[in-house]
């Protein structure tokens, strides 16, 4: 990820702050700098939108001086779902506002970036079966799927309107003209909103954005990743489609009949894509124009940002849409394997982790010999034959790989990145390029010099072959399809992973869902993919799956809030595959997933329809939660516009109502309470089975739930101890309810602290 990057404007002149009467007056120097600021005020004071920005126009007329100032200092005014401004401020004129009693934060404008066809039909959402989910949604076509990205490329036929009923008279939203954007030609009653946002990239003189000439003014993408994220939530059925080849089918959304609003925050841009000043914006507008579900695949660089921090303005804006009923979907992040990398961890968002398919595309690799491996990088390559030759990466280049296929290995030690390795190949005119290293998944398709991945071991097969003669050749081949229970299916490498960093009581990821080799809607201005479709990897695309999967259950219970949605994917989530073999964790090592892999486990749409009992939670769950991080009472007040006062002592974090249970310190004896609310049958009872982790004891009351017309929801308290000695790691379980249909599971992620912060 870029930097963190300011955009700075000349030309300040002697400014006066009064602000409510509380600021002195101060000389500001003609050279001051600005940058821009984002000045948060929390819940709206009006329901007016004008009046709301009248006020923000006014503070900051005071600040600056003048009415001329702050209209030309103004860069977004939010109103809708919640009250702040963004505005090019000074750090002196930024730290004398942030003074104000009626301002919760300010800070400095940054950058966030993207996190990068049978997808569906794996999850069991099939266009042939006459009943079920998708039969049930009317593949969702009265739902509204909000995406914050890099733009649409219209013309998609994944954006084709043939067959959509009117559009929902509840919509509020519109189309912005662009460049080679118009809102009559390129909207329609599946695309029915496409906005784009730029006054951030501006400084204050209206004047060089950083965007190259190459972009698009308008909603229109050349970045090709949000018309891959929006079609995979929503796109229309298109059959044939594949990438150069591969993954040949129907390529098709989630909710494939759910209608489309594009906010592109992102651009093409040297110093960053997405500036949080936009985005906040956008999600503003997002609440106001009646969107029902909100798919994000973007996020920040490590470390992470609290959850109500400013800076974080996906959970700030993400509250104020939960706030409103709007479900809000975020991709985990692909800075996995490694612990606490997972990304977007407020516990209102759902944080999805991506795996793989029961689809690969591996490349046979035929030795002299006459072994064959197969590499994991796809391509459409002819046979090739060659002579094979093995060059250590940390060594200068020399002609002799010239017309050869090279071996090498690439380590995080060594230094030498698979990219400085290839490039060394180009130069030499090699054939192409066998590089060990870690394993992955990802799809991309080589072109020219042929650049395949495989893993340490077939690294370690091919060097000994090499060893054993004195003209090691190998043929490569073209990519063959494998699909099917051969395949089996893995948390990705790249997936972000838990604990949760900032609140290591709430489990994240929430779920995971198929976010590697999908193909999608790309432009076809992406070299090499004239027919606009394209397979990709990251959580980008797993979140955008797993939103699809949202906007299905919202239209079939549509009265159901964004935490009772939440709850559904998650206790009905799968820790096995689709044919029942168990999931693994791609990694330095693999392992069997676990609950920081892939949360509740991989989605399953069918089942989270008819969930039976949900774990629901509203704001006011929130703000206590938010007492319980220890935020101010006056911070939580401002947010919520609602006078707080947090008991004492502050409750547990282990009381949100979430569906998963996390302890990352435990030492004495804890006991904590959940409560479910029954959407099953009227007269259920429901059996208790645990699963605790290893040296961990569990005891719950009651043991039998027992739902009626008069008794729909029901609490019961866990009390959780511990057998080990000393600091332990995390060890998993389940605690699940069963009435004998439905099978009511969360995960437990419990470790033992006798010392707390102290590893062993």
């Amino acid at each position: 990820m870029s930097s963190q990057v300011s955009w700075w404007v000349f030309g300040v002149m002697s400014v006066v702050l009064i602000l409510n009467l509380e600021f002195s007056v101060v000389e500001g120097g003609a050279s001051e700098e600005t940058k821009i600021h984002i000045v948060y005020l929390g819940e709206r004071e009006h329901n007016d939108p004008e009046l709301v920005t009248a006020s923000h126009l006014r503070m900051l007329e005071s600040l600056l001086g003048s009415q001329k100032d702050a209209n030309e200092f103004m860069v977004h005014s939010y109103r809708h779902g919640f009250s702040g401004f963004a505005a090019h401020l000074t750090d002196f004129q930024a730290k004398k506002i942030s003074e104000h009693p009626d301002v919760v934060q300010v800070t400095p404008n940054s950058f966030y970036e993207p996190q990068t066809t049978r997808a569906f039909e794996y999850l069991g959402l099939s266009q042939s079966s006459p009943k079920g989910l998708l039969h049930d949604a009317n593949m969702g076509e009265d739902v509204i799927i909000g995406i914050l990205d890099s733009g649409v490329w219209p013309e998609s036929p994944s954006f084709s309107d043939k067959g959509l009923g009117p559009i929902p008279k509840r919509w509020k939203g519109t189309c912005v003209d662009g460049e080679k954007f118009d809102s009559k030609k390129h909207c329609n009653k599946k695309l029915i909103g496409a906005r784009y946002y730029m006054d951030s990239l501006f400084k204050n003189n209206r004047t060089d954005s950083g965007i190259p000439d190459t972009e698009y003014m308008s909603a229109r993408e050349v970045f090709a990743h949000g018309s891959h994220v929006a079609s995979t939530a929503a796109g229309a059925f298109v059959p044939d489609v594949s990438d150069n080849g591969l993954g040949v089918g129907t390529a098709r959304g989630g909710a494939p009949k759910a209608r489309i609003a594009m906010y592109k925050v992102c651009w093409q841009t040297q110093d960053g894509s997405c500036a949080t000043a936009d985005i906040l914006k956008a999600m503003d507008d997002a609440i106001a124009d009646g969107v029902d579900v909100i798919s994000i695949s973007l996020g920040s660089a490590i470390p992470i940002s609290r959850e109500i921090d400013i800076s974080n303005v996906f959970s700030y804006g993400a509250f104020h849409a939960v706030s409103k009923g709007i479900t809000v979907l975020m991709a985990g992040g692909n800075f996995g394997p490694d612990a606490y990398t997972v990304q977007n961890i407020a516990p209102w968002i759902i944080t999805v982790a991506a795996t793989s398919l029961d689809r690969w595309f591996p490349k046979p690799l035929t030795l002299g010999n006459n072994v064959t491996l197969l590499a994991r990088t796809p391509s459409v390559d002819p046979e090739l034959q060659a002579e094979l030759i093995y060059v250590d990466s940390s060594k200068e280049m020399t002609s002799e790989a010239a017309g050869k296929i090279v071996l090498g290995f690439t380590t995080a030690e060594n230094g030498e990145s698979a990219t400085d390795f290839l490039n060394k190949q180009m130069e030499v005119q090699a054939a192409g390029v066998i590089l060990a290293g870690r394993r992955s998944d990802k799809m991309i398709v080589s072109e020219g010099l042929i650049n395949l991945n495989i893993d340490y071991q077939q690294g370690t097969t091919i060097l000994n072959y090499i060893k054993s003669t004195n003209k090691p050749t190998i043929t490569v081949s073209p990519s063959i399809a494998l699909t099917g229970p051969l395949v089996a299916t893995k948390v990705a490498e790249f997936s972000g992973r838990g604990p949760n960093s900032v609140s290591p009581y709430v489990l994240k990821p929430d779920i995971a869902a198929p976010g590697v080799s999908i193909v999608a809607a790309c432009t076809p201005e992406k070299m090499s993919y004239e027919n606009g479709y394209t397979a990709m990897s990251g959580t980008s695309m797993a979140a955008p799956a797993a939103a699809g999967v949202v906007a299905l259950l919202k239209a079939v219970h549509p009265d159901w809030s964004p935490a009772m949605l939440k709850s559904a994917i998650i206790t009905t989530a799968s820790s096995t595959d689709p044919y029942g073999e168990p999931i693994y964790s791609e990694g330095l090592s693999r392992k069997l997933a676990d609950p920081f892999d892939f949360g509740g486990g991989l989605v399953n749409p069918e089942k989270a329809a008819n969930p039976g009992l949900v774990y629901d939670a509203d704001v006011q769950d929130y703000i206590r939660f938010l007492c319980a991080s220890s935020y101010d009472e006056m911070s939580i007040t401002k947010i919520s516009k609602q006078t707080v006062k947090c008991p004492s002592p502050r409750p547990s974090m282990l009381d949100l109502n979430l569906p998963s249970i996390t302890i990352p310190f435990l030492k004495e004896d804890v006991t904590l309470t959940r409560t479910v609310t029954n959407v099953g049958p009227v007269n259920s009872v429901y059996k208790l089975i645990v699963q605790p982790p290893m040296g961990v004891k569990i005891s719950v009351t009651p043991e039998t739930l027992v739902f009626n017309s008069g008794v729909k929801k029901l609490s019961y308290q866990v009390t959780v101890s511990t057998t080990h000695k000393a600091n332990s790691i995390y060890f998993f379980g389940s605690l699940t309810w069963t009435d004998g249909t439905h099978n009511v599971v969360i995960p437990l992620s419990i470790r033992t602290q006798m010392v707390k912060y102290f590893d062993q």
